[in-house]
């Protein structure tokens, strides 16, 4: 495993933005966070992907270096952002997007609304639109109860993502279909807490997933056999060879 390049802090609109970037060539791959995820999430896959081509990653607002959000930071606002952070680096498209759990919508959305700048997307352990508001139903009271005590010893941001789940899952609704790109999704066959989750919600997201491949008729899922919700972290080079693999179809 190699080190992580030294993050830098830039300018865009008047926020600071905290990023990794390296790598040379194209397409640029971008490297989207999970939520509340720093940028150093991806070290066990960055320089295996830069080794290949551009790469960046980085943070939204409120992480690590990056300024705290002035907006509520729904999937339009975040895509948004990111449009406005590559014109700003210069990174022209196209993009070949990798979005890990809520990082995934962003991707999602951001192929909608920016079709032709993208080569291709990844969806690692993603969160799909219907997993916003469908998988609350079949919350078990340990799972509720989880979330009432975190959110009494570390209130969130008003703004926070996770706030404005609603609102992203109606942006997407209405956004244009899916391009026909390459598309994988990578889902952990070995979820956290399967022990203590209703079989309903283990269902009810493993057809999400399915759905989620459906997206392109290139969509093709692959199973992270020895992962949970945290293939970067389990089977980096699994990931990092499915990177390669949509990166090699430009070719």
């Amino acid at each position: 495993m190699s080190p992580l390049p030294a993050s830098r802090v830039v300018d865009v609109d008047g926020r600071a933005v905290e990023l990794l970037l390296a790598g040379q060539g194209g397409p640029t791959v971008v490297l989207i966070n999970g939520s509340g995820g720093p940028l150093t999430g991806w070290m066990r896959v960055f320089a295996g992907i830069a080794a290949q081509t551009t790469t960046l990653a980085y943070n939204r607002p409120g992480v690590g270096r990056s300024a705290k959000p002035t907006e509520p930071q729904t999937a339009g606002a975040m895509t948004a952002d990111l449009h406005r952070l590559l014109a700003a680096l210069d990174l022209a498209p196209p993009y070949v997007l990798v979005g890990h759990s809520f990082g995934g919508l962003i991707a999602n959305l951001f192929a909608r609304r920016h079709p032709g700048e993208v080569a291709g997307v990844v969806l690692l352990e993603a969160s799909a639109p219907e997993d916003l508001t469908a998988l609350k139903a079949h919350e078990n009271a340990l799972q509720k109860g989880l979330a009432w005590l975190m959110n009494r010893v570390a209130p969130l941001h008003p703004h926070h993502e996770t706030r404005h789940t609603e609102r992203s899952a109606a942006e997407l609704a209405a956004a244009p279909p899916f391009p026909a790109v390459p598309l994988r999704v990578v889902t952990g066959t070995q979820p956290a807490m399967a022990w203590a989750t209703r079989p309903e919600l283990l269902a009810a997201r493993a057809a999400h997933q399915r759905g989620l491949v459906a997206l392109s008729p290139l969509g093709r899922q692959v199973l992270a056999e020895r992962s949970g919700h945290f293939p970067q972290f389990s089977e980096p080079a699994l990931v990092v060879a499915t990177v390669r693999e949509l990166l090699a179809m430009r070719g």
